[in-house]
């Protein structure tokens, strides 16, 4: 299993342990981690902004637009050696009350996890292997 589908799917298994409704995987946001992850990795930068200075709303919009008066986005990053799992990734963010919030949220129904692999990532990564995660969540309606 690719790793953003194992992260996807040890979410689910925490949400449900938790009484919550599964997240539903969203091909529009998938896209949009992907791209991120990717901008990241290239450009050798690790933040919610784009490389350009755009907002996170404002990147996920121009992917998963506004349908209806209920529109929300959030997300979650990580960067590690390429060696992580999915239940180290996950664990990571439970750990932290911002990530966890995302994680655990109650007003979320879609995501669009992407794991992407540079093996020599320039930048804050120093040259190194490195494993960027993107995860946007996102609710609308």
């Amino acid at each position: 299993m690719r790793l953003d589908a194992a992260i996807l799917s040890r979410m689910n298994a925490v949400r449900a342990s938790h009484g919550l409704h599964p997240l539903r995987r969203n091909a529009e946001l998938v896209a949009a981690a992907r791209q991120h992850s990717r901008e990241m990795a290239k450009a050798g930068y690790f933040a919610h902004t784009s490389a350009n200075g755009g907002s996170l709303a404002g990147r996920l919009r121009a992917s998963y637009a506004v349908l209806g008066r209920r529109w929300a986005v959030g997300e979650n990053l990580l960067w590690s050696t390429p060696t992580i799992g999915s239940a180290q990734a996950v664990e990571l963010w439970l750990a932290s009350p911002d990530h966890r919030a995302n994680v655990l949220g109650v007003q979320w129904k879609d995501v669009g996890c992407a794991a992407v692999h540079a093996a020599d990532a320039p930048g804050v990564y120093d040259d190194e292997p490195v494993t960027v995660v993107t995860c946007d969540f996102g609710l609308r309606g």
